[in-house]
């Protein structure tokens, strides 16, 4: 039996560079940053003062009063960007195939505001006070859920909590999904929002964020030698997976084709990549494997890239050892110098570049890169976009935990 071939038909968009999908792709590109000043918050005493919060998202645009009150911001987010990108699919989920269409989201912690609030109603009220829709609110699964009641989607409704690979992972479930013939169509990608005292203080503990408070724009900046942690963002990225058959009967407008995908864990440390990113480069070769295509094959990766010292260099290391001679032809860059790390929705958001990456046939750039470290010594596409022939690309996601997620696309027809 032949492998059912899947491709990506529709991308939805919340970050810190804007609400929408055209609106985040063209700052993207502009090698705009998302990075500002704590406003949620204060944050005067926290090593960290600074993310990548979304800023232009009014609740009660997307959600009505009553919704907005019982909804974390992670779920918002989440909602908005698969009704954002089932719009832009103009798939219709109906009686008579919803039990194909499935919901599969990552997510990396959850509803840790809410957690954080609640518990302070505990403190300072008492456990009659806690809110009857905390537990609702606060657990990694009611992205997916939510969506999945939205559309009326009854196959699979799943949520991977995988650290800051979960939205990659996600992906790659959604496409084995269809593979297998489980289902026709998946709403996919990854959400998150832990922009508070608890979210940020935890990262500021370990020394994994940028101090850099006083030029926030400038601070990530992946693959310099002066990189040193970095922002933590939130938001929310979703793509519709579709069986291409399936695709190619309604007449829809195809971004990429998805082919591969691969999961691998380095056994080594809870937070620490080994140094010859052993883990991370088992993962691109599995996932190369997957989709039938030669490391030669590849031009282009969107890097895990975090701007933190350990995992640039890793990275890079684990990209030679996959590529080879060939790790030199590669255009790479690092989204998250712009958007920041979003967790486990980061996989998410880089999925739907890689497919308007492909679409476009343009690599967005890494920006800040004044100074690539000595040991960062590929092309990581610096500053400004670059035009060019994108056969086919990969994404990498790593996370906490030692787990690592890569996923596949090409070129549709190629």
């Amino acid at each position: 039996m032949a492998k059912r071939r899947v491709v990506v038909t529709g991308i939805g968009l919340v970050t810190p560079l804007g609400t929408g999908r055209d609106k985040t792709w063209k700052k993207l590109l502009n090698g705009e940053s998302g990075i500002g000043p704590i406003t949620r918050f204060d944050a005067s005493g926290f090593a960290s003062q600074i993310a990548a919060e979304v800023s232009d998202f009014e609740t009660l645009d997307h959600f009505d009063t009553k919704s907005s009150k019982h909804l974390d911001l992670f779920v918002q987010y989440g909602i908005v960007a698969a009704r954002s990108a089932i719009e832009d699919s103009g798939v219709n989920i109906t009686p008579g195939n919803c039990n194909r269409v499935g919901v599969i989201t990552g997510c990396g912690m959850g509803g840790l505001g809410t957690i954080e609030k609640n518990h302070s109603v505990y403190l300072d009220r008492g456990s009659k006070r806690i809110s009857p829709f905390f537990i609702p609110m606060a657990i990694p699964n009611m992205p997916s859920g939510h969506i999945s009641m939205q559309i009326g989607a009854k196959g699979p409704n799943l949520s991977l909590s995988t650290a800051c690979a979960a939205g990659t992972h996600a992906v790659g479930e959604a496409f084995r999904s269809i593979v297998y013939g489980t289902t026709d169509i998946v709403v996919t990608g990854g959400t998150e929002s832990v922009i508070c005292p608890l979210g940020v203080g935890g990262f500021s503990a370990m020394k994994a964020l940028s101090t850099r408070n006083d030029d926030p724009t400038k601070a990530s900046r992946p693959f310099d030698k002066d990189r040193d942690g970095f922002l933590i963002a939130e938001g929310a990225g979703m793509i519709v997976l579709e069986e291409l058959e399936h695709a190619l009967a309604r007449g829809a407008d195809i971004y990429a084709e998805m082919v591969g995908a691969g999961a691998s864990s380095d056994a080594y440390h809870i937070a620490a990549p080994p140094e010859d990113g052993n883990g991370a480069a088992r993962c691109m070769e599995m996932a190369l494997q997957d989709a039938g295509l030669l490391p030669s094959d590849i031009d282009y990766i969107n890097a895990h890239g975090t701007s933190t010292p350990l995992n640039d260099r890793c990275e890079t290391a684990a990209i030679k050892s996959v590529f080879g001679d060939h790790a030199a032809k590669l255009a790479i860059s690092s989204t998250k110098s712009m958007t920041g790390h979003a967790l486990g929705a980061a996989g998410g958001l880089e999925a739907a570049f890689l497919a308007m990456t492909i679409k476009d046939q343009i690599a967005p750039p890494t920006i800040n890169l004044d100074s690539p470290s000595i040991e960062c010594d590929l092309d990581y596409v610096p500053h400004i976009a670059r035009k060019m022939e994108i056969r086919a690309a990969i994404s990498n996601s790593f996370g906490f935990g030692g787990t690592n997620g890569v996923v596949v696309m090409k070129r549709f027809g190629s």
